[in-house]
């Protein structure tokens, strides 16, 4: 019954732990999630760990009926968002549900609630915790999603509206087989353009050096601050954010597959993709209780030994405003899809893109990519 759900702040150790590991209860019967090492979760979620929380201040709540807990959510306010974008809004995020619409709307409501007693004038979400992690609800395209995006059921959408959320922003991610590329000579089309833009344009290219790779990461967070300053929603990364992207990427990234592009010794703009680590999680599927140790070898032995990782995910690139229609991100993509395939893998996805962004979903289909998943911002004034 309805007068049998709790909702309680997150506020011990224990609490924070069961809120952490509630996704390993929820999605259990769902072949399409796929469980992330328990670490990775904590690291997001633990204000100890995540460096976001320098600057977020907010609560975690859980839903209890019958001793059993049933949902949870987060809700806060990212202080650099709202100077950053001159807004007044909070967020809500970490939001998971059993598929029962009331105890939804009491999740939501109390986000709402705790973000309207602190006087802000909306609410915006899901994030999980800004928009260098986990953004939007998935709406289509329910299918396993690739290293460090969202997968949540579909019937969230339908709670989320019910509670009178409406849409904010839409992003997209791009499929395109590195097969069908090749067999339909795309690469080699895109790279005969490039040279000539190349040549026009008086731009550069070169792959990372692998003996410098702290060094190539600083590179990246001058470029993709200054890159990604305009764009809705984008707050600049911290050091320690660096830091943070550094470690979950940094033991994964191949030099092969991270570009740098120059106008005139200028460094312009990067590209990175990265293996889709979750084709190897998917096999193992980490869990509570299973010494990491364990998963972390066999996710090595599914990577390395049995090779079944197969496609790349291109979770970061950017081109610096003042370089932009010259051809800087034509350049990047050619080599980055020339190099997936060189590498052998057989797909890519490229995302997010803000539906917004007309110059990069462009970009992307004229590169043969397709949409394949959509993901949503909801908001709510106060």
């Amino acid at each position: 019954m309805a007068t049998d759900i709790e909702i309680r702040k997150v506020e011990t150790a224990q609490d924070l732990r069961s809120f952490i590991e509630f996704p390993w209860t929820l999605y259990k019967n769902d072949p399409n999630w796929i469980p992330p090492l328990v670490s990775m979760r904590r690291d997001v979620l633990d204000k100890k760990r995540n460096p976001a929380w320098d600057y977020l201040d907010g609560d975690y709540f859980c839903a209890w009926r019958n001793g059993q807990l049933v949902g949870t959510v987060a809700a806060f306010i990212n202080q650099r968002h709202n100077e950053y974008h001159n807004e007044h809004i909070g967020w809500f995020g970490a939001f998971e549900t059993i598929e029962d619409e009331h105890i939804a709307h009491k999740l939501l409501d109390t986000a709402t609630d705790w973000v309207r007693a602190k006087g802000y004038a909306a609410i915006r979400g899901p994030q999980t915790l800004t928009t260098h992690e986990e953004v939007g609800l998935l709406i289509d395209g329910f299918t396993p999603p690739v290293l460090q995006m969202v997968y949540n059921p579909p019937y969230y959408r339908g709670f989320i509206e019910s509670a009178d959320f409406h849409k904010s922003m839409d992003m997209y991610s791009f499929f395109l087989s590195s097969d069908q590329a090749a067999e339909g000579g795309l690469n080699g089309r895109l790279m005969r353009i490039a040279q000539s833009i190349m040549k026009r344009n008086k731009i550069t290219i070169r792959q990372a050096n692998p003996r410098n790779m702290r060094s190539e990461f600083e590179l990246i967070k001058d470029i993709y601050n200054s890159a990604w300053e305009k764009n809705w929603g984008f707050v600049p990364l911290t050091e320690r954010e660096l830091d943070m992207v550094v470690e979950a990427l940094g033991m994964i990234v191949d030099p092969r597959m991270l570009f740098f592009a120059s106008v005139e010794d200028d460094p312009a703009g990067f590209i990175l993709a990265v293996p889709d680590m979750n084709q190897a999680f998917q096999r193992v599927r980490p869990h509570p209780g299973v010494p990491e140790i364990l998963s972390l070898l066999q996710v090595v032995w599914h990577w390395k030994v049995r090779h079944v990782i197969d496609g790349v995910r291109v979770p970061l690139m950017g081109v610096k405003t003042k370089y932009r229609g010259r051809g800087v991100d034509a350049v990047m993509y050619s080599h980055i899809l020339e190099s997936v395939i060189n590498c052998g893998y057989k797909n890519s996805d490229s995302g997010w893109i803000l539906a917004t962004n007309e110059a990069m979903v462009s970009i992307a289909q004229n590169f043969g990519s397709q949409i394949y998943k959509t993901y949503r911002l909801y908001e709510k004034a106060l």
